[in-house]
């Protein structure tokens, strides 16, 4: 995809706490930036165009993404939800992203996944990109048909596209899972820019930090150019680690608690 610098950059769910610092990082790089989200975001300098925007007007989208570099699409309910409403927003959103990409040539969409599309894993095992999803939820769930709708607008539609499975994205490591799944800042920052830029079309990463005990494998990561450089292992976290990788996210309560009744 080649420098960022005067590339012009669609970010979707920009209001949210990677899309803030991300669209800081990116306007010292020299990006030019169209953000957007359900909710009206602070434009970070005067060359940050705010456009408040839903996932579910595939017309509106199109307009927006004319022109456009690339989309970053953060988008989307973050946690877990009512299934009803996760395929609403974030499976037929994600498909809305692609498809108005599509519409408009656009060269590359970098797709938000999680590291919950595999957090039904036993921390014992060493997972990496090419293994089958073991969702531990319905968010999850719809996480990996956001995959697949990536990986089919790839094959058919030869649009390139690069899916992050974004680790615990926090300030700094608080819990015993955080050893192994969190992402600092920095490195957050790190991974996109890599996804921005990697000559790949096609590919699925683990956006994760470069902790000393790891349940994802980063040699994909590495690949595309993400060398993330921050450890959890400089923090002294206590407390026992449950099963499986998602921990509290793979209980049943987790999930039964927030479906509608």
């Amino acid at each position: 995809m080649g420098k960022l610098s005067n590339s012009r950059w669609v970010i979707t769910g920009a209001a949210g706490n990677i899309g803030t610092r991300l669209r800081r990082a990116l306007r010292a790089s020299g990006v030019d930036l169209i953000s957007t989200d359900v909710r009206l975001a602070d434009a970070v300098d005067d060359h940050d165009r705010v456009v408040t925007a839903d996932l579910s007007d595939l017309a509106q989208l199109t307009t927006l993404f004319d022109g456009a570099d690339g989309i970053i699409h953060l988008g989307g309910l973050s946690d877990e939800a009512d299934f009803h409403d996760l395929a609403e927003v974030n499976i037929v959103g994600t498909y809305h992203v692609l498809e108005a990409a599509r519409r408009n040539e656009v060269p590359r969409v970098i797709y938000a996944s999680s590291n919950r599309v595999t957090g039904m894993y036993p921390t014992t095992t060493l997972v990496d990109h090419t293994m089958p999803p073991r969702p531990d939820g319905f968010y999850g769930v719809s996480k990996v048909a956001g995959e697949a709708l990536c990986q089919l607008y790839s094959d058919k539609f030869d649009l390139s596209t690069i899916a992050l499975r974004i680790g615990s994205y926090e300030v700094q490591p608080s819990t015993p899972r955080e050893r192994h799944t969190w992402l600092s800042h920095n490195d957050a920052v790190r991974a996109f820019v890599a996804a921005m830029t990697t000559t790949a079309h096609h590919a699925t990463f683990y956006a994760v930090s470069a902790n000393s005990a790891p349940w994802w494998d980063r040699a994909e990561g590495e690949r595309l150019g993400y060398v993330p450089e921050d450890d959890a292992a400089e923090w002294s976290l206590t407390g026992e680690l449950g099963e499986p990788q998602g921990g509290q996210f793979a209980s049943q309560t987790y999930s039964l608690d927030r479906m509608r009744q």
